[in-house]
């Protein structure tokens, strides 16, 4: 078996309206609906309207032997609720089609299998509950978890919960001398799959697609399925793993990338001995060849491959803390809107616009983010935190 794995992260956050110290007791409203509503509507025009028609002809052209996986956070799909039904609708048309495969996330994508067991699983059984409702009673096999974020003890975790498989990045310092393109085990629970993202192949996509200064500037289809061959015949499974606003949002139109992914799979058809599953089968289908030890958290984030982009700064850590210190007491006040709040509040991205690196990663942060420094995201975060407390202190009262 020799076969190319698609899957796209679709993730968007619930922003942070400004909020300001003396704010704080009398505004309850932390989301910025303007900000959320006007970039989920730019990013569906750009990227996931125009893309998810393109996926539906690619599959339709094939006769269902192109195939790909979603992750869709719960973030996302309230966005697509409130401000986007359509591109919810073209989402679901996908997956009609028994060739596009969903897999299973936190809730609010949040970092919360690095703290708490129990709200890990609370926020995937809410994830389950939410793709079910949305898409026929779908229930996924697989598991991906916020940020590609995995270790040993997470890997298990998820194991327990009877998910078959789950995907992470093939970091340099993990894998060592072992390729990233064949399927692994769990180490603690070896009935788990590992599937893990060839980084190069992923990334010349994802990031260098439409950088002039790039020495192999431009990809071409060509050129890319000329790296696909020089892949080892024993390789048996290329996991191409991305961000789906890669298309249109961070690779603009103009790069060609939408064109790109048209002409590649019929160019893998003709011109390679690659096929195209999804997740699911490729665990069905290879063999593990082994354990992957992962003892210590890594992710696909920054040069690193660790967590540095989201926990590790004196600023991402102390609004990490304060938001898990809340969380018995935001389960036992049983206030719907408290319990909605604070699982907006623990998504990923909050903490990565607080990211103080420099440099390349340091860039790329700057442009996700919101905000005009680090210190700026964590003193509007904390601000809203404040509030929130505030809020969970009075429900506490009236409810004894």
């Amino acid at each position: 078996m020799r076969t190319i794995c698609f899957y796209f992260q679709v993730h968007q956050p619930f922003r942070l309206k400004p909020y300001r110290f003396f704010e704080i007791g009398d505004d309850h409203d932390y989301w910025d609906d303007y900000s959320n509503r006007n970039i989920m509507n730019k990013v569906a025009k750009k990227c996931y309207l125009p893309m998810n028609q393109l996926l539906l002809e690619l599959i339709r052209k094939f006769d269902g032997k192109f195939k790909v996986c979603f992750s869709l956070s719960g973030t996302v799909l309230d966005q697509m609720e409130a401000y986007a039904p359509e591109v919810l609708h073209s989402f679901q048309e996908l997956v009609a089609t028994g060739h596009v495969e969903l897999l299973n996330e936190t809730y609010g994508h949040s970092l919360c299998a690095l703290k708490s067991e129990t709200e890990f699983k609370d926020m995937v059984n809410l994830h389950q509950e939410k793709i079910q409702h949305h898409f026929n009673g779908y229930k996924p096999k697989v598991f991906r978890n916020t940020e590609l974020i995995y270790s040993d003890e997470i890997g298990a975790m998820v194991a327990k919960m009877g998910f078959d498989g789950i995907l992470s990045e093939g970091a340099k310092h993990i894998l060592g001398w072992k390729s990233p393109n064949f399927v692994y085990v769990n180490s603690i629970e070896p009935k788990l799959k590992v599937l893990l993202k060839n980084f190069r192949l992923s990334d010349d996509i994802a990031f260098r697609f439409g950088e002039k200064t790039w020495t192999d500037y431009p990809l071409t289809t060509d050129k890319f399925i000329g790296w696909l061959n020089q892949v080892p015949k024993e390789d048996e499974v290329i996991n191409l793993f991305m961000d789906y606003e890669t298309f249109g949002e961070h690779q603009w139109k103009e790069t060609g990338i939408f064109e790109f992914m048209k002409d590649l799979p019929g160019a893998i058809f003709q011109q390679t001995d690659f096929s195209f599953s999804t997740p699911s089968e490729v665990i069905g289908n290879a063999s593990p060849v082994g354990q992957i030890n992962v003892p210590t958290p890594i992710s696909w984030a920054d040069e690193e491959r660790d967590l540095t982009a989201w926990l590790g700064n004196d600023l991402q850590d102390e609004a990490f803390d304060r938001l898990f210190e809340l969380e018995n007491r935001v389960k036992g006040c049983d206030d719907p809107e408290i319990y909605k709040d604070w699982r907006y509040l623990q998504t990923s991205d909050h903490f990565y616009y607080m990211c103080t690196k420099f440099f390349s990663d340091g860039d790329i942060h700057a442009y996700f983010s919101p905000y005009e420094s680090p210190y700026e995201a964590f003193i509007n975060y904390m601000n809203v935190l404040s509030d929130f407390i505030l809020r969970l202190k009075q429900a506490e009262k009236a409810k004894v």
